[in-house]
């Protein structure tokens, strides 16, 4: 054979084997495709062309477009786990929402789940009231899908839809049209132009599923303002969020960041152990002056949380409707912090209102509060919030709001007791008996004597 010949003949024997290989009886590993949400504009948005994209544990950046009830059989979907369909809001510009992402990526990172994210862009873009009008007719779409979920074996209390901002609403009418038998309905921020006197079959409220929560973050501008839900987050009393900008000049960003602070804050809570537990009262500015220290009415002390435990952590039935919570955050994620009762007792009454700043200091962080005792009153309390919990406190700072004499210095000293405790508190919870004073220098958080 002449040199170079048999190399020849291997490589077209092994070209002609490798033909014959695959076009045989073995087919070829599917490759699974992915599908992105759609971009609109303001000439080709308005018109409703909804997509429904699962997303599982196997691949959660891989969203495989589900049309048909053969699609849903040929993907990684289990009947068996709880189905969370994610909803996002008014899309003003026509574009993916910046957040999704992560969001499904957290969800998928705290339980395994089914996951379908409800891509309607093309619906929500353009003029806020045309995104308005698609709300029913979206509902109807996304009942249609769950109709097909349903007929594989899926529970109706096993679903969880989260709706954001507009979404939330369009969350409580596919909720409606299951006669309230859905499992969750989680709302972030759900929107309230258009919404906020609507009737209750036109918008979110706690008939539509078994469990309805919402998370309150900008009730003062883009957010609904009453509450929708059985349990009604009102984070940092519902508007203006620590580390959002508070001039117009931020633009953008200062329309939008308290809205879209529940979305991050529930991807935080995702993402994070630490959690976001508020407490039932009349009023924020009641929770913040220490009237409001547990959970029991109506929850009997079993105190809400935010994320995916079960009823938010509360443990009655039959569930109170519309009760409004509140809590307080951080400026930046995780945003937990650790709510404390503060109380002081003067020995004294004064003839004056009373005014004293704690200062927690732990971590190269500080938190402060004001308390103040009215004249002729000895008692006086608040509420603090920090991100340590209490035994990792290095100082507690106490200081009396001396009035301003310009011409005399002001040599008044308080003398009294000074107590704290992390909520919730006890009934039993009292100050210790040990007497002290105050001024501007470090003290324990208990009994420790200073002067002014």
């Amino acid at each position: 054979m002449p040199p170079g010949l048999w190399e020849r003949c291997f490589w077209s024997w092994g070209l002609l084997w490798l033909s014959v290989e695959s076009t045989g009886d073995v087919p070829p590993t599917p490759q699974t495709k992915c599908t992105d949400f759609q971009n609109a504009n303001l000439l080709r948005g308005t018109s409703l062309r909804v997509q429904f994209l699962l997303f599982t544990m196997s691949d959660p950046s891989c969203g495989q477009l589900v049309e048909e009830s053969s699609d849903i059989q040929n993907t990684g979907f289990n009947a068996t786990l709880e189905t969370k369909l994610v909803i996002h809001g008014f899309r003003a510009l026509g574009t993916k929402p910046s957040w999704i992402d992560k969001f499904i990526g957290a969800l998928l990172q705290a339980t395994d789940a089914n996951v379908v994210a409800v891509d309607w862009v093309y619906g929500s873009t353009g003029v806020y009231f045309s995104a308005v009008e698609n709300v029913v007719k979206l509902g109807l779409e996304i009942s249609r899908f769950l109709s097909k979920l349903l007929a594989l074996g899926v529970s109706q209390s096993s679903v969880h839809i989260i709706g954001v901002s507009l979404g939330a609403h369009v969350a409580g009418m596919v909720g409606h049209f299951y006669k309230g038998q859905l499992g969750r309905i989680t709302g972030l921020d759900p929107a309230g132009p258009e919404y906020t006197r609507a009737s209750l079959e036109e918008r979110l409220d706690a008939g539509d599923a078994l469990f309805v929560e919402a998370i309150h973050t900008d009730t003062d501008n883009l957010g609904i303002r009453i509450p929708v839900g059985h349990v009604d987050y009102f984070v940092n009393g519902g508007q203006d969020q620590p580390g959002c900008p508070i001039f117009i000049h931020a633009g953008y960003s200062y329309l939008i960041c308290d809205h879209m602070r529940a979305v991050h804050l529930y991807i935080s809570v995702l993402e994070n152990s630490c959690p976001l537990m508020a407490f039932p009262c009349t009023s924020y500015k009641a929770f913040l002056a220490g009237h409001c220290l547990d959970c029991f009415n109506p929850f009997l002390l079993s105190c809400p949380r935010i994320g995916l435990v079960e009823q938010g952590g509360v443990k009655i039935e039959p569930l109170p409707k519309e009760v409004k919570v509140y809590l307080q955050t951080t400026s930046k994620a995780p945003y937990c912090v650790h709510h404390n009762l503060v109380e002081f007792y003067l020995q004294e009454p004064r003839n004056k209102d009373t005014c004293i700043t704690v200062t927690f200091l732990g971590s190269n962080v500080t938190s402060s509060v004001k308390i103040t005792i009215p004249r002729q009153q000895r008692h006086g309390k608040g509420v603090i919030a920090h991100p340590n919990p209490q035994c990792q406190i290095n100082q507690v700072k106490l200081k009396f709001q001396a009035s301003h004499r310009v011409w005399k210095k002001d040599r008044t000293t308080i003398i009294g007791k000074f107590c704290t405790a992390p909520l919730p508190v006890n009934d039993n919870f009292g100050c210790p008996s040990r007497a002290g004073t105050m001024n501007d220098s470090p003290s324990k958080a208990c009994g420790v004597q200073s002067s002014v």
